[in-house]
């Protein structure tokens, strides 16, 4: 991989197919909670990258690239390196064990995000299909 994937073409693109997936908008149905997403340095990448993701019932209010997360105050804040972030959204590291071995940190309600498991691996299903339509 010579340059980094994750640019506004990767999260419109992400926002869209959230938004048209019906096995995703079923299982996320009753999920409320933004995201913010910190890609910290690493590989390719060589500044922070901050996500987030307006997450709500099912569908994707809002993804971007923010300059920073000053003054946001998302439900959840998750945390890793460039090449992690690649790991999970390539299907080489499950993001489950990565919250385990704390390559993926979470801020946020735990108890929340186990209760809900279903959602957050059926969003990386579909991140994951993002990103591979992306890297083709």
């Amino acid at each position: 991989m010579a340059d980094v994937y994750i640019s506004q073409l990767w999260m419109d693109t992400l926002c869209i197919k959230l938004n048209s997936d019906p096995r995703y908008a079923q299982i996320a149905r009753n999920w409320e909670g933004d995201m913010a997403i910190i890609v910290e340095p690493a590989g390719d990448l060589k500044e922070s990258l901050f996500i987030y993701l307006d997450l709500w019932h099912g569908a994707c209010r809002n993804a971007k690239l923010v300059p920073g997360l000053e003054g946001m105050n998302a439900a959840f804040t998750l945390t890793a390196t460039y090449d992690d972030i690649t790991k999970i959204l390539t299907g080489k590291l499950d993001p489950m064990q990565a919250m385990m071995i704390r390559k993926l940190r979470v801020q946020g309600s735990m108890a929340y995000m186990m209760r809900n498991v279903p959602t957050v691996l059926d969003f990386v299903r579909v991140a994951r299909e993002v990103t591979n339509q992306i890297l083709s």
